[in-house]
């Protein structure tokens, strides 16, 4: 656990040369994450059964539309939490790397840590995964898992030089491609339906040619999982992810990282602000525009739902552009006090992602138990949305009150 520094308003940084920024990035994410109690779909629903168009509804079916990740091609809002939530993880990194180098802990004591958070997150992954379950249910792809699996590695690139970090995000880009673009198609006679693919999804988000060798639960990712997965005891065999998500993801999620680290490198470095800024923005356009080529052109498909090398480049791209619009505001003009809800989230996030996983259910039945079922009746069809929102605030008064009190989950 650590500490906020103390400041005549309100304190907004854990320790020394800590940027506010990454805290509001990291909040912002977390409050997407958590925001989907707000359930911007059941009011687009209730709008649209009610009959009332035009532009508002068109507004909550917009809104509904970013808080649902794509089927399998694309990014809306929703889908970049993920890549967000492990880019600032990398970004952070040299930051926590030289703030211990600073109280003199050596690399073997720094790699230790890193090896015991990296099981730690791990782990924590599964057991929020198992939550209700009858048995521990040993799956990866929770994100805290993905990042855990990567972690390691992560800090060992972390010691090296900046060459040595793009180059081993080049080897991650180019070897995670290739084991897909070599991996054999599946024969005329394979059974989607077996491994959770309809006709018709087939139809709307199906690949062909060359792009059919990230197709859905007929991939390298998926056939890995059949193998490893069921080397776990479970109640029954393992035969596919309903949303295509795969354990070896955490291969181009390490990726992200490493972009990441590399971001986070630069607001380390003696570069003016606004020098950094420039490289943040550009970094964001190259990437974002690299991995739409990459898609476009057939090459590599942009899919966040077995991270692709092209949602490596696109999803990094948007990270780079959100971290630059950060920093810009919070460090370089200085404007922090609008982002302190964000902060009070971003410095607990830990505590903020379990909150959201384990606490919502219990948040909800207790306000309809203590305010009763029809409470918010009188918000109409609007009713979804101010509950949610109810439950929000109730979760972020939660980690106020952790905030005001010093105490911070850390792993």
């Amino acid at each position: 656990m650590s500490t906020p520094d103390p400041a005549p308003a309100v304190p907004t940084t854990l320790a020394p040369n800590r940027l506010t920024s990454l805290d509001a990035y990291r909040g912002f994410v977390m409050l997407l994450m958590m925001g989907e109690v707000l359930r911007f779909c059941d009011v687009a629903g209730k709008l649209d059964e009610g009959g009332h168009g035009g532009l508002w509804a068109g507004l909550w079916a917009f809104l509904c539309r970013q808080q649902s990740h794509v089927d399998w091609v694309g990014c809306v809002l929703h889908d970049m939490i993920q890549p967000s939530f492990s880019f600032l993880v990398g970004v952070a990194l040299p930051f926590s790397i030289a703030a211990r180098a600073a109280r003199g802990q050596g690399t073997v004591p720094m790699a230790g840590h890193a090896v015991l958070r990296a099981v730690l997150l791990t782990l924590l992954g599964v057991f929020l995964r198992s939550t209700h379950a009858s048995q521990t249910n040993w799956t990866f792809e929770d994100t805290l898992s993905q990042i855990g699996l990567g972690y390691v590695f992560l800090f060992l690139l972390g010691l090296r030089p900046v060459r040595d970090q793009w180059i081993g995000l080049g080897v991650i880009l180019v070897g995670y491609w290739a084991a897909f673009a070599l991996w054999p198609l599946p024969g005329m006679d394979f059974d989607h339906g077996k491994v959770g693919v309809s006709a018709a999804w087939l139809k709307e988000h199906g690949h062909t040619g060359f792009a059919a060798h990230w197709q859905k639960n007929s991939n390298f990712a998926w056939a890995f999982d059949t193998w490893f997965l069921n080397l776990f005891s479970r109640a029954k065999p393992w035969l596919y992810n309903g949303g295509g998500y795969s354990t070896i993801s955490f291969i181009p999620t390490l990726g992200t990282m490493v972009l990441g680290l590399i971001a986070g490198g630069v607001l380390r470095s003696e570069r003016d602000g606004r020098a950094k800024l420039k490289w943040l923005a550009t970094a964001g356009v190259v990437c974002l525009a690299s991995g739409w080529a990459l898609g476009a052109l057939g090459i590599c498909p942009v899919v966040k739902k077995i991270w692709t090398p092209s949602w490596v480049l696109f999803s990094g791209g948007w990270c780079c552009l959100l971290l630059a619009g950060f920093h810009a505001l919070v460090d370089f003009h200085g404007w922090k006090r609008w982002a302190f809800p964000l902060v009070v989230v971003g410095t607990n996030s830990i505590a903020a992602y379990s909150i959201a996983h384990l606490w919502d259910g219990f948040i909800a039945k207790n306000l309809k138990t203590h305010l009763g079922q029809g409470f918010f009746g009188f918000a109409g069809a609007y009713e979804p949305f101010v509950f949610g929102a109810t439950v929000l605030l109730v979760e972020w008064a939660i980690l106020h009150w952790m905030w005001r009190r010093k105490i911070f989950l850390r792993l």
